[in-house]
């Protein structure tokens, strides 16, 4: 796994490199202490998987790091790892087009989850992140429509697995259930609450009193 971890602390940069190579991935982690120079990174390194960042961040702020990044890496999943536990804060990151939203007071364990799900395509927010939000609403977001609310008991308990972080395979172990199963309740999920990805429909969900 190739990996551009853009962090101001080199004790936190060489920290996350330590615990990217336990696993024994033979892939490269850059390092980057602001974002000028990830951007430097980015115009030489080849192949990347994904990109860790803070959002405090000197210079450029880290919020205008993820879309300049999702700019010239648009297929590269970004990961947010924060001192930050405010809602606005989150909610902000993945207006920039972050993928994951992680505190770095959450363990190595969630971390290398939200990896992992960033990488199948997915958007993982951690539980205390994400009741945050449900609490402060955006004013701009409008209640789910009455009929968007109507799911089958089957995507309630799939929905409710989403909301604790769970990956498609756990749903599936625990379901016993096939994944392909799996994605096709949660497409079936998006579509009846008119989302686009796990976040939303736990925001749906969350907002129309699912979970």
């Amino acid at each position: 796994m190739n990996v551009l971890v853009i962090d101001d602390h080199a004790v936190m940069r060489e920290g996350l490199a330590a615990l990217l190579r336990q696993g024994g991935d033979p892939g490269c982690v850059w390092q980057a202490k602001n974002a000028q120079e990830a951007f430097q990174i980015l115009e030489t390194c080849g192949d990347l998987d994904v990109v860790i960042l803070d959002l405090i961040l000197p210079g450029l702020s880290g919020l205008s790091a993820i879309a300049e990044v999702g700019r010239r890496r648009p297929q590269t999943p970004i990961v947010v790892l924060s001192s930050s536990e405010a809602a606005q804060d989150a909610k902000q990151a993945f207006a920039q087009g972050a993928m994951a939203y992680v505190p770095k007071s959450a363990s190595h364990t969630t971390l290398m989850t939200a990896i992992r799900l960033v990488l199948a395509g997915e958007i993982y927010v951690p539980p205390l992140v994400l009741d945050l939000i449900s609490e402060t609403p955006s004013e701009t977001q409008s209640p789910p429509r009455s009929d968007s609310t109507k799911l089958t008991e089957r995507q309630g308990e799939i929905l409710r697995y989403l909301s604790l972080g769970y990956s498609n395979k756990l749903i599936a172990r625990e379901l016993k259930l096939s994944e392909k199963t799996v994605k096709a309740h949660i497409s079936a999920l998006y579509k009846t609450l008119q989302v686009a990805n796990r976040y939303q429909a736990i925001s749906a969900g969350k907002l129309a009193g699912l979970i």
